[in-house]
């Protein structure tokens, strides 16, 4: 492979800029610039030279080959946060022979050199996305190895199955018995049951990485837009006295207590002869139709409810015009917090059986491998073919086989220098 380099920091100025660099050339390349290097993971203060010139001052700290995060020879020089130390110090890189990453380089060989499984690269991922807290969690334990490690004792498992099934074809004309044990049935049925208990989960596994999303509908000049733009804490729709204003989705991305959630402000619910108005509300209903909760504003009567689901909110607007409301008022923020209670409470419902899957990917796996343990024909032959079957969707889930279709889709969320 290449030795490549890259600013593993945010671009820009700031008190530190890290760089790596990983491949079989590392070390000359880092010597090049910062002579004898310190001794594996110890960090030493050093100047680096670009021939008598003086680039920096850098903290540097090397790592040999398996002990890296890529699993290669690596090294990782801290430099002062000015660009232009951080541009000069790549250009001298680049005259050692090296080249730049390319998005999710470095991770991507961490995969190759068995350093991290797919999931694991998955969960990396996320969590390098991760906005709030809930995202957080569940992709620390994916990234932390958790569906490996549970891989690995359904693994055993069927591993444990397949044993007694050849067994019992191997001695079928001997004193053995032919017949398929009894504990081969348990640890398929207990198999299925476990798997099952995770996909069940998986929905509200994706929404936590995926985030929720709420329409606030209602008629115009209902005060979703004044709603929207008060939880927001700044102007993020148009607020008109003019009905039909608001025409597209306006959205409001909100940490709610964990939660990824946004908001949606729809165009008004209304029958219009503008053409304009008409597809906005067109969208407005196909959005709030898809959406995971719909909060329902109006002034006075619900005049359409048409899109109106279980847990759904149902609350008057405009609440600072009648002291006897219990709605919600955009002037005075009077009810918004038990608005935003009420939303939190839907939705943290939702969540309650999260499991560790969250890829699609990973849920396709598993069903293949609950699919190939759904076995109809009890003969031994079948039953060892099922289970070799049901352990290669497992080893799919890791990316141990038929991982090179993900590859790509996969590493191109990464940015560059991780």
């Amino acid at each position: 492979m290449d030795t490549i380099f890259a600013e593993a920091t945010p671009p820009g100025r700031g008190g530190v800029s890290i760089l790596r660099i990983s491949g079989p050339d590392a070390r000359s390349a880092a010597e090049l610039l910062a002579g004898p290097l310190p001794i594996p993971r110890q960090a030493e203060f050093r100047a680096l030279h670009d021939a008598d010139e003086v680039l920096d001052q850098a903290l540097v700290i090397w790592f040999e080959d398996g002990k890296s995060f890529t699993g290669e020879q690596s090294a990782e020089l801290q430099l002062h946060g000015a660009p232009a130390v951080v541009r000069r110090v790549m250009e001298a890189l680049r005259g050692t022979g090296l080249r730049e990453a390319e998005a999710g380089e470095f991770t991507r060989r961490a995969f190759l050199n068995g350093k991290l499984d797919l999931a694991e690269v998955e969960g990396l991922s996320d969590l390098l996305s991760a906005e709030t807290e809930s995202q957080r969690q569940q992709a620390m334990r994916v990234a932390g190895g958790d569906i490996g490690k549970l891989t690995a004792r359904w693994r055993d498992m069927l591993i444990r199955a397949g044993a007694l099934i050849e067994a019992s074809i191997d001695f079928a004309d001997e004193e053995a018995p032919d017949e398929v044990p009894d504990e081969v049935y348990e640890l398929i049925e207990q198999l299925r049951e476990q798997i099952s208990e995770e996909l069940k989960g998986y929905p509200a596994s994706e929404r936590i990485r995926e985030g929720f999303e709420v329409a606030i509908i209602g008629p115009p000049n209902s005060g979703k837009s004044s709603l929207i733009n008060r939880i927001g804490g700044r102007d993020v729709a148009i607020v008109s006295s003019r009905p039909g204003t608001t025409r597209d989705i306006i959205e409001l991305r909100l940490d709610l207590r964990g939660l990824s959630v946004t908001l949606l402000d729809t165009a008004g619910l209304r029958e219009t002869e503008d053409e304009i108005e008409a597809v906005g509300v067109a969208k407005a209903r196909q959005r709030a139709q898809n959406a995971d909760l719909r909060i329902f504003l109006a002034e006075g009567e619900h005049s359409d409810l048409s899109l109106f689901k279980d847990g759904d909110l149902r609350l008057q607007s405009k609440a600072d015009l009648d002291p006897a409301s219990e709605g919600v008022s955009a002037l005075t923020g009077s009810g918004i917090d038990q608005m935003l209670d009420a939303v939190f409470a839907q939705l943290s419902q939702r969540v309650a059986g999260a499991g560790l899957v969250s890829h699609r990917r990973q849920a396709d796996a598993l069903r293949e491998a609950i699919a190939a343990l759904d076995i109809a024909d009890l003969r031994p032959e079948i039953l060892a073919e099922s289970v070799r079957q049901a352990a290669l969707s497992l080893e799919r889930l890791v990316g141990r086989v038929g991982a090179e279709n993900y590859l790509d889709v996969v590493f191109s969320s990464f940015c560059i220098g991780k």
